[in-house]
């Protein structure tokens, strides 16, 4: 009885096991920041935009059934977005916010076909560190100002940001072949990621992801 018994959770353990695939995957990310009124981010004739970026993670699958499964990721992501502001007639600076994060999202999924996987879930993600660029165009800029300005705006915003931030994202994936596949999903952020916010001003992140993957069979 003891040895049907062992065989059994054997058999049980290795079907469980089967159904569950772990990969890998990377590709483009182009988010942007949505703020509500803050001046710091709008400035006189500004105006923010997208950044591109890009990501890379792992994944770990486990199918329910052949139409239904559970999805883990781990990402390493480079989002955040610029800002355009009109200092002067012909004079444009543009103020580029590297929000270099860690991004853990859990979807579920539903297979479409064998190669077409619907998704949707939520996400975390955890501040790691953040890096400003700023380009001067239409006038000469000073270099030393320049560092001091990019300084300024990392010490910023790395104080005044939340460590971490939840949001929803919904995409699909098709398995081109044996494995490899293609990946595309949007992401929309639901917390205010200002710490402590004054006149109830606001700072959410929308991002775009595009790339390719492999799930080890």
């Amino acid at each position: 009885m003891k040895k049907i018994l062992m065989a059994s959770a054997i058999a049980l353990f290795a079907g469980l096991n089967a159904q569950t695939t772990f990969g890998v995957k990377a590709g483009y990310a182009l988010s942007k920041l949505n703020s509500n009124e803050d001046p710091e981010f709008e400035g006189v004739n500004g105006s923010m935009k997208a950044k591109s970026g890009f990501y890379v993670g792992a994944l770990v699958e486990h199918k329910l059934n052949s139409k239904f499964a559970i999805q883990g990721e781990v990402e390493y992501a480079n989002l955040g977005g610029k800002v355009d502001v009109g200092v002067m007639p012909g004079v444009t600076v543009t103020e580029k916010l590297h929000f270099n994060r860690i991004v853990i999202p859990v979807s579920a999924r539903y297979y479409a076909t064998p190669e077409l996987g619907l998704y949707a879930g939520p996400y975390v993600s955890f501040k790691t560190n953040i890096k400003a660029k700023i380009e001067v165009n239409g006038a000469m800029a000073n270099p030393q100002a320049v560092s001091e300005g990019e300084a300024l705006l990392e010490k910023t915003f790395d104080s005044a940001l939340k460590s971490t931030d939840f949001g929803l994202f919904l995409g699909a994936d098709y398995n081109i072949y044996k494995g490899l596949f293609v990946d595309a999903r949007y992401s929309f952020g639901l917390t205010n990621m200002i710490k402590d916010p004054v006149n109830n001003e606001k700072l959410k992140m929308n991002f775009f992801q595009l790339g390719i993957g492999y799930k080890f069979k």
